[in-house]
Formats: structure tokens, C-alpha cells, sequence
């Protein structure tokens, strides 16, 4: 049985009530290849509170202060239907949600 691990950021995970990690099963994903939109609706469909907090609700685009990281490589501007690396698919290594941090001097 293969797992797709998440990590999800602090708020996320306080939201949704997990801990640092969250594994789906490949099953309850989309028949076809595991990309970025397949993912993250087996996520939101199995924590319901995080429709919205990661991708618009209407769009379903990533929000502006979230990033996508797998297998040491950003994936926030890939196309949410390409496949995700097979060392993702297989569970080697995690989907990373990563806050993005703004602001600064003015």
C-alpha cells in the first residue's frame, strides 16, 4: 500500500488538528497519475476545514503566502497537473506545504 506523506505548516496542521505529517493513501486519490491537484483534493476532502486555506475555493489556484516543495525542488508555478516526483508518489519523500513569510523594513 503506498502512502503520500504531507507536511503542512503550523497553521495548517492547527487548523485540520494533525500532527507535522498527514499520510493519505494512494487509493483514495484519483485514478492516474499523483500530482499537485490530485493530492490536495484527497487532502481537503479528508480534512474538510482546509478547503480554502490552501487553494482559493473558487479557483482552486494556491494561495499567494503557501509554496509547494518536493523532493527538494519548488513546485509552487508547476502546473497542479503534472506528475508529482515518483519518490513522492511512493511515499520516499514528503509533499511540503510551506508558509511563505512576508513583510519587512519600510
Amino acid at each position: 500500500m503506498n502512502m503520500i506523506r504531507i507536511i503542512l505548516p503550523f497553521h495548517l496542521r492547527t487548523l485540520a488538528h494533525v500532527g507535522s505529517e498527514v499520510t493519505l493513501d494512494v487509493a483514495d486519490l484519483k485514478p492516474g497519475p499523483v500530482t499537485q491537484r490530485s493530492v490536495l483534493d484527497a487532502l481537503e476532502s479528508r480534512y474538510p476545514m482546509l478547503r480554502g486555506a490552501i487553494r482559493d475555493h473558487d479557483t482552486h489556484e494556491r494561495r499567494a503566502f503557501l509554496r509547494f516543495f518536493a523532493c527538494e525542488e519548488d513546485l509552487s508555478h508547476a502546473s497542479p497537473d503534472a506528475p508529482l516526483p515518483d519518490a513522492v508518489a511512493t511515499g520516499k519523500e514528503p509533499f511540503i506545504v510551506i508558509g511563505a513569510i512576508a513583510g519587512g523594513r519600510k
